[in-house]
C-alpha cells in the first residue's frame, strides 16, 4: 500500500496581477482549488495591507492565506515583513492537519525579510507528522547560501525521515539544488521527472527556473509548471505542483 499526495507552491505576489494593475486574488483561489493540491506552499502572502483594502474593490476582509485557505485547507502563516500599512510572509496549506508550526527568521539583511515556515502535517497513512517548510530565498546568492545552511540546522530531522521543501528560491544560478541534496538529501520533483528544473518566471513568458519543490523519502510521479490560462495572469510566477507516492512500508526512525 502507498500514500498519494499532490503538493503545490506558487508566489502569489500578494494578490496582485503581473503589473500591480489589478487584484485577482479571487481568480487565484479558483485556479488553487482546481489544482486540487493536498499541500499548497505559498509566497509573498499579504497578512495585512491597508492601502490594498482601499484601493481595490472586493479586497478580501481575512487575511490572504485565510481567504484562499477557504473551506478546502487548514492554514499556517509566517509573517516576515512588517511595514506601517501591513505584514506579508509565507504560508502553507493542507487538506490534513497541521499538528504544529513554527515561522524561523532567515533574514540577511534589515532591507529583505525573509522567513521558514516549517509545519508538521498528520498525513493519513503516515506514522509521523510529515515535515514541510515554505522558504522565499534572497535576491543575493550568498545570501542564499547561508539561507539554505540555516535551513539545513532547522530542518534537523532524521536523515531518512520524509520532508518536502518548497517555494521561491530565486536561484537563476541553478546552485541551490547541490546544497539541498548535500545538506537535507532532497532532490528537486522536476528535475527527477524530465532531467531540469521547471521555468516559472515570468509567468506570461518563462525563462528563468526559480520556483522549486524539492522532496525526500518520496517517489516523484509527475511535475509540471502551469502555464497558460489562468495561471499566466494570477502572478508573476507559475504555479508548479507535483504528484508524489509515499511507500507504506518505509521505515522511519523515531524523532
Amino acid at each position: 500500500m502507498s500514500i498519494r499526495l499532490k503538493v503545490a507552491t506558487l508566489n502569489i505576489h500578494k494578490g496582485l496581477s503581473l503589473f500591480n494593475r489589478r487584484m485577482v486574488i479571487h481568480e487565484l483561489r479558483e485556479g488553487l482549488a482546481r489544482l486540487g493540491a493536498d499541500i499548497v506552499f505559498l509566497q509573498e502572502v499579504q497578512g495585512l495591507h491597508e492601502k490594498n483594502a482601499l484601493r481595490f474593490g472586493g479586497w478580501p476582509q481575512a487575511a490572504q492565506h485565510e481567504f484562499l485557505a477557504g473551506d478546502e485547507w487548514q492554514h499556517a502563516y509566517g509573517r516576515n515583513a512588517v511595514y506601517e500599512h501591513g505584514h506579508h510572509g509565507n504560508a502553507i496549506l493542507s487538506r490534513f492537519p497541521i499538528v504544529s508550526f513554527d515561522n524561523h527568521d532567515v533574514s540577511n539583511h534589515r532591507f529583505e525579510s525573509r522567513g521558514l515556515l516549517h509545519c508538521r502535517i498528520a498525513v493519513p497513512g503516515m506514522d509521523l507528522p510529515l515535515d514541510c517548510a515554505c522558504i522565499h530565498l534572497s535576491l543575493d546568492e550568498r545570501g542564499r547560501r547561508r539561507q539554505i545552511e540555516a535551513m539545513a540546522t532547522h530542518l534537523s530531522v532524521p536523515r531518512d525521515a520524509p520532508m518536502i521543501v518548497a517555494g521561491d528560491f530565486n536561484d537563476w544560478r541553478h546552485s541551490a539544488s547541490g546544497a539541498m541534496s548535500r545538506r537535507l538529501g532532497l532532490e528537486e520533483v522536476s528535475v527527477t521527472h524530465s532531467g531540469k528544473p521547471a521555468r516559472t518566471f515570468p509567468s506570461i513568458m518563462p525563462v528563468l527556473r526559480l520556483d522549486r519543490i524539492y522532496v525526500r523519502g518520496f517517489e516523484v510521479l509527475g511535475a509540471q509548471a502551469h502555464r497558460g490560462a489562468p495561471w499566466r495572469i494570477l502572478s508573476d510566477h507559475l504555479a508548479l505542483s507535483a504528484e508524489l507516492r509515499y511507500p507504506h512500508d518505509a521505515e522511519v526512525r523515531p524523532r
